[in-house]
C-alpha cells in the first residue's frame, strides 16, 4: 500500500507516460505505461544490460532496428485459442508481426556482443510457413485471394459473370425508358440493383421496388428482368462467404495449434520494445547506466550533475524554465540526510529527484546524471511527501504524515530501503514536532540504510555534531535578490532568512530589531557562522572554477602545440622522403651506368688488360659524378654508440639498448625486445640524429686485372645484420625466370640501405631458384648469398648480401 502511494508522491505514473511515447508499438507502448519495479538486484542487472545491448543498437547507423510491421495480436491469438475464427486483417497483423519478429531476431544473431538479448530470442518460434500461407490467402487489404482455394475462384467468377449479366440487363432498360428515370444511372438498395424511377412513371418499369426518396417522387425499383439474376447474385454471394469463412477458420485453427508459442514471441517483442523505448529514453536524457554501489559495506553514493527527470521533459516540451542540477555525495558512515532552508528553495524536489532516480535504476532506465552514477539498490523507495489533510476522515496535516510514517516504517525490510520524509514532524507544537522529528530519524538511523528528510527545525541540524550518522544539507539562498539558487550544499545547515528577508521586504525597523531579539543572540550567531562558511564555500567554489577555467585553456594551448608538433613531424617526414626518393633516383642511375659498363667487358668476351683499364676510368668517373651529391644528401657526424646507450636500428626503425661494442669490427650486440643481435656502426643512429661515419683509409693500388678473369675483391665488410622486414622480402612464386630478374633488380635497388633481400621463390622443380642464384652470381651489388634458415623458408627462400 505504501509502495503505491510512494509512487503516487513521486509522480511516477508520468515518468512512465513520458517513457511510453518512446515505444515503438502498442504492445510496448502499454508495457511502458505499466512498469513492474523488480524485487531482486539480479532482475535489475537483466533490464538494465538489456537496455545496454539496444542503445548499442540505437547508435549503430548500420542498423536497421526498427518494429515495423509488428502489432498487437494478444487478444486475436486468445480468441483463437477460445475456437474462435480471426478476421482476414487479423491474420495478416499476425503474419508481419511473425516476419517483424524474425527480423529483429536477425539482426541480433548477427551482432557479437548482445548477449542477453540473443538469450532472450533464442527459444521463440517465427513460423515463416504460416506466415507465408496467410499471405498466400490473404492480400495486403486483408481480403482473401481467389487462389486460397479453387472453390472460391470459381464462385467469384460465377459472381462476376452474374454482375455483368445485370449491368447489361439495366443497360438496356435505361437506354428505351431514359425518360421514366429521375437519373440514367445504375445505383444499389441493399445487396440489389436498382433503377431511381419517377413515381409517375412507375407502371413503365415494372419490378420490386426497395426503396423509396424523402420526397416520394423517386421509386427505387429493382426491374422484373433482373430478379432472377439479382437471386442468383445473392445466393453466390452467400457461398462466398461461407468459402471465405472456411479458409479463415482453418488459418485459425493453426494459429490455435501454436497459440502458446505465438504467446511467448508475443511477449518477446512485448520486451524487446520496452527495452527500446527505455534505451530511447535514456540517450534522449543524456543519461548513464547506474553503477550498484554497496553502501552498507562503506561505498559511497555520488551522484552528479542530477537532473530530475519530469523537469527536463518540462523544459524541452513544455516551454518550462531550465533545470538546474544538483550533486548527491554521501559517505558510507551517514544514514540520515537532514536537508534546510527556506521555503520553495528546492528541498522537496531534492527528495522527489532522489526517490526517482533510485526507482530509474531500479527499472533497468539510465540515471539523468554525469558519469559515473552510482547509487545503491534499495529494496523499497517509501516516502512521505507534501500534506495528507483529510476533511471526511477528520485528520490533520501532522495526523497525516504521522499515519503514513507509521506505515512506512512497517514496511521497511532487511535495513536496506531509501526513506524520504518532507518536513518531518510539522503540523503541530515545534517544541513537540522536533522532539518526535528527532525520535523518528534516530529510530531510522538504527533501523534503515539511508533517509533523507526536509526541515525547518534547527534543532535537527546539530544532530550531526553529536552523531556520526546524521549529515547536513541546505538549499542555498541567495541574500541579495531574495531567490534561492536551487543549489544543494553539503556538510552545511541552512540558516534561517525569515527576518532578514523581511527586513528587505520593508518591514518596520523597530518591529525587526525586537523579532531579532526574541530570536536571542545565540540563534543570531549561528546563522552568522552559517553565513561565514557559505561564505567561506563560494570562494572556494569560486577558485575552484577558475583553476577548471585555467585548465581548460591548458588544454586547449597544448592540444594546439601538439597539432604544430604533428604538423611539423609531417613535414619533416615528408622532406625526408624527398630526400631518400632522390637518393634512390641517383643511386638506380648509377647502378644502370655500372651495368652497361660490365655489359661492354661481357661482350668483349676476353677482355684485355687496356679495357680492364678503361673500365676502371669508367667507373670511377660514375663515382665521382654520383658519390658526392649522394655523400651530400646523408648528414653524418662522428659518432660511436657505448655500452647501455639506447641507439636506433636504421635498417627496421627500431630503438635498442647496446650490450656490447667491438671496435675491430666496427659492430655492436644489441638487445632489441627480446631477442639479441650483432649490428654494424653503420646501420645505427643515436637518438639525437647521430651516426657513425668510417675513418678514410689510404688508398692501395688496385692489383693488375689478369684477362680473362674477374676482379678480384681484395676488400673485407662486416656481414650486414639478417632481419627480415617487409621492406627487404619480395616474393616471385610462380614468376617466370626471365619475368623475375626486373622485380629483383628493384628489390636489391631498394634494400640498399638494409644490406640484406630475402627472395621468396619456393621450392618446387628447382628451376626459378637457380635462375635466381644465376642472376645473383652475376650482380655486382651481391656480394654472397645463401639459403634461408628452415624456420624461415629453407630451400624455398634465398638471402643475399648487398656490398
Amino acid at each position: 500500500m505504501i509502495e503505491k502511494e510512494t509512487l503516487k508522491l513521486l509522480e511516477w505514473q508520468r515518468l512512465c507516460q513520458h517513457l511510453s511515447t518512446f515505444a515503438s508499438t502498442k504492445l510496448g507502448a502499454i508495457a511502458s505505461q505499466n512498469l513492474t519495479i523488480p524485487s531482486t538486484l539480479a532482475h535489475t542487472r537483466l533490464l538494465l544490460a538489456q537496455t545496454q545491448e539496444v542503445v548499442t543498437l540505437e547508435t549503430d547507423i548500420n542498423c536497421n532496428w526498427s518494429f515495423q510491421g509488428i502489432h498487437d495480436v494478444g487478444d486475436g491469438i486468445e480468441r483463437a485459442k477460445m475456437g474462435g475464427m480471426l478476421s482476414g486483417e487479423e491474420l495478416l497483423n499476425l503474419a508481419t508481426t511473425l516476419a517483424g519478429v524474425r527480423k529483429l531476431r536477425r539482426i541480433i544473431d548477427d551482432k557479437n556482443d548482445l548477449i542477453t538479448l540473443q538469450e532472450l530470442v533464442a527459444n521463440i518460434r517465427t513460423f515463416p510457413e504460416l506466415e507465408q500461407e496467410i499471405h498466400y490467402c490473404i492480400d495486403d487489404r486483408g481480403e482473401i485471394t481467389e487462389r486460397a482455394s479453387p472453390q472460391l475462384a470459381e464462385i467469384r467468377q460465377k459472381i462476376k459473370s452474374l454482375r455483368s449479366k445485370i449491368q447489361q440487363t439495366l443497360q438496356g432498360i435505361i437506354q428505351r425508358y431514359g425518360n421514366a428515370l429521375q437519373e440514367l444511372v445504375i445505383t444499389q438498395r441493399g445487396d440489389r440493383f436498382v433503377l431511381p424511377v419517377k413515381a409517375d412513371h412507375s407502371g413503365i418499369i415494372t419490378g420490386i421496388v426497395h426503396d423509396t426518396s424523402s420526397t416520394g417522387s423517386t421509386l427505387y425499383v429493382e426491374p422484373k428482368a433482373v430478379v432472377e439474376l439479382g437471386n442468383k447474385l445473392q445466393t453466390s454471394r452467400n457461398q462466398e462467404k461461407r468459402e471465405e469463412e472456411k479458409i479463415l477458420r482453418a488459418l485459425s485453427e493453426k494459429v490455435a495449434e501454436n497459440w502458446q508459442d505465438l504467446e511467448e514471441l508475443l511477449a518477446v517483442a512485448t520486451t524487446l520494445d520496452l527495452a527500446t523505448a527505455r534505451a530511447r529514453y535514456s540517450l534522449w536524457l543524456d543519461a548513464y547506466p547506474p553503477e550498484f554501489v554497496d553502501f552498507a559495506d562503506g561505498e559511497s553514493i555520488t551522484l552528479r550533475q542530477v537532473r530530475h527527470p519530469l523537469l527536463v521533459w518540462q523544459e524541452r516540451h513544455e516551454e518550462g524554465s531550465q533545470v538546474i542540477p544538483i550533486d548527491v555525495r554521501i559517505s558510507p558512515e551517514t544514514r540520515v540526510v537532514a536537508i534546510t532552508g527556506p521555503n520553495t528553495g528546492g528541498k522537496t524536489v531534492t527528495l522527489k529527484t532522489i526517490g526517482m532516480v533510485a526507482l530509474m535504476a531500479k527499472v533497468g532506465l539510465f540515471i539523468p546524471a554525469k558519469s559515473p552514477a552510482r547509487i545503491p539498490w534499495f529494496n523499497n523507495v517509501l516516502a512521505d511527501i507534501g500534506d495528507e489533510q483529510s476533511l471526511q476522515q477528520s485528520l490533520s496535516t501532522f495526523s497525516g504524515h504521522i499515519r503514513r510514517i507509521v506505515r512506512i516504517l512497517d514496511e521497511i525490510k532487511e535495513n536496506n530501503s531509501l526513506v524520504l520524509l518532507d518536513e518531518v514532524g510539522a503540523g503541530t507544537d515545534p517544541n513537540e514536532g522536533t522532539a518526535i522529528a528527532i525520535s523518528i530519524l534516530k529510530y531510522l538511523a538504527s533501523n534503515n540504510l539511508l533517509t533523507i528528510a526536509t526541515t525547518h527545525y534547527g534543532e535537527l541540524k546539530s544532530l550531526k555534531y553529536s552523531d556520526s550518522r546524521f549529515e547536513n544539507a541546505s538549499v542555498e539562498f541567495d541574500d541579495v535578490s531574495l531567490q534561492p539558487t536551487y543549489r544543494l550544499l553539503w556538510g552545511i545547515p541552512g540558516r534561517s532568512n525569515a527576518i532578514t528577508i523581511a527586513q528587505r521586504l520593508g518591514l518596520n525597523d523597530d518591529i525587526v530589531a525586537e523579532a531579532k531579539e526574541l530570536v536571542g543572540g545565540f540563534s543570531a550567531d549561528v546563522n552568522e557562522l552559517i553565513s561565514a562558511l557559505e561564505k567561506q564555500r563560494k570562494e572556494q567554489e569560486d577558485k575552484h572554477q577558475q583553476a577548471q577555467d585555467l585548465l581548460t585553456k591548458t588544454e586547449l594551448f597544448y592540444q594546439q602545440v601538439e597539432a604544430k608538433a604533428i604538423s611539423l613531424q609531417a613535414r619533416e617526414r615528408d622532406l625526408k622522403k624527398e630526400q631518400e626518393q632522390e637518393v634512390h633516383k641517383l643511386l638506380l642511375d648509377a647502378k644502370s651506368q655500372i651495368n652497361q659498363v660490365i655489359k661492354g667487358l661481357k661482350q668483349k668476351g676476353s677482355p684485355t688488360a687496356q679495357d680492364a683499364h678503361q673500365a676502371t676510368e669508367n667507373l670511377g668517373k660514375i663515382g665521382d659524378r654520383f658519390l658526392t651529391p649522394i655523400q651530400k644528401s646523408k648528414s653524418k657526424s662522428s659518432y660511436k654508440p657505448k655500452v647501455g646507450e639506447r641507439v636506433r636500428i636504421l635498417s627496421i626503425g627500431q630503438v635498442a639498448e647496446v650490450l656490447g661494442v667491438d671496435d675491430s669490427n666496427e659492430q655492436i650486440s644489441a638487445r632489441f625486445g627480446l631477442m639479441k643481435m650483432v649490428i654494424p656502426f653503420s646501420d645505427l643512429e643515436s637518438l639525437d640524429g647521430k651516426r657513425w661515419e668510417k675513418p678514410e683509409t689510404p688508398v692501395k693500388e688496385k692489383p693488375p686485372v689478369t684477362p680473362g678473369k674477374n676482379p678480384v675483391k681484395t676488400e673485407t665488410k662486416s656481414p650486414p645484420t639478417a632481419i627480415r622486414t617487409s621492406r627487404n622480402s619480395v616474393d616471385i612464386r610462380g614468376k617466370r625466370v626471365h619475368l623475375a630478374y626486373p622485380i629483383l633488380e628493384k628489390a636489391i635497388a631498394s634494400a640498399t640501405d638494409m644490406g640484406t633481400v630475402w627472395i621468396v621463390h619456393g621450392k618446387g622443380t628447382g628451376s626459378l631458384r637457380q635462375g635466381v642464384h644465376e642472376f645473383l652470381d652475376s650482380h655486382p651489388q651481391v656480394s654472397h648469398y645463401e639459403l634461408a634458415p628452415q624456420k624461415e623458408g629453407g630451400a624455398g627462400v634465398t638471402v643475399a648480401y648487398l656490398n
